[in-house]
């Protein structure tokens, strides 16, 4: 039988694939800890940040209300840094530091942006080869206009028909709103949508959103915890599409 038009061999492959439909059009990623691996990108700026802005003796407390490992310079499971917004990472620091939460605030978005992203693969390749066949998509509970940048100083901003921020307008996850707002802007089914994660959070959102949660361990939780809910673990994004049509 030939290929129906407008059915990559790709996506007829998936269609019988383990003997079920299993359709995929689009695939929406995190960033922090999926595109970038959250350990390398981030663990030393933020031991930097509190070593800079939390007195001595509040030190250990901070890093300890944040999840992080002030001597081994690494996040902890659970912490509000992974998935969390900068506003709430705020919320947890301000009463350590010496300003309120808008001090603490401007500082955490001051190291975001000058902080150097760690790829997990080589992005533009892996991406391209992805785009080629599936609508690709952004959802990140990181602002918009940093994601962007950072998207763009990768070379891979082009690579995504949809980014959305945590103030973008649609919420934030585990909330389904923003990855139902890339449903709506493609007019893809959430069904035949992948979502791409490496914390709970981001397979929380694929979950109420309808769409199909898919576990990467380039942030900080382990395989055990991330497989409960996801049809997948893989070592990182490097490995999805051969997963997707294997």
């Amino acid at each position: 039988m030939g290929i129906p038009s407008g059915i990559s061999q790709t996506t007829l492959k998936l269609r019988i694939r383990k003997g079920q439909i299993v359709t995929v059009e689009a695939i929406i990623f995190d960033k922090d800890g999926t595109l970038f691996d959250f350990q390398r990108s981030w663990g030393a700026v933020m031991a930097e940040l509190l070593a800079s802005s939390v007195p001595t003796d509040r030190l250990e407390a901070a890093a300890f209300a944040l999840g992080f490992d002030f001597e081994q310079t690494r996040f902890l499971p659970g912490s509000v840094a992974v998935a969390g917004t900068s506003n709430e990472m705020a919320y947890v620091l301000a009463p350590y530091m010496q300003g309120g939460e808008q001090e603490a605030l401007h500082v955490i978005d001051a190291m975001s942006n000058r902080t150097p992203m760690v790829p997990t693969v080589d992005l533009a390749s892996c991406l391209d080869g992805l785009r080629q066949e599936y609508v690709l998509g952004l959802v990140t509970n990181d602002s918009e206009a940093r994601s962007r940048c950072q998207l763009e100083a990768a070379g891979i901003a082009d690579c995504f028909a949809f980014l959305a921020g945590c103030d973008s307008g649609y919420g934030s996850k585990p909330a389904p709103e923003p990855l139902l707002a890339f449903a709506k802007a493609t007019s893809i089914a959430p069904e035949r949508t992948l979502m791409v994660g490496d914390s709970q959070v981001d397979l929380m959102a694929a979950k109420a959103a309808g769409m199909r949660p898919i576990a990467v361990l380039t942030g900080v939780a382990g395989a055990e915890e991330l497989a409960h809910n996801a049809d997948v673990v893989l070592s990182d994004i490097g490995q999805l599409a051969d997963w997707i049509v294997g």
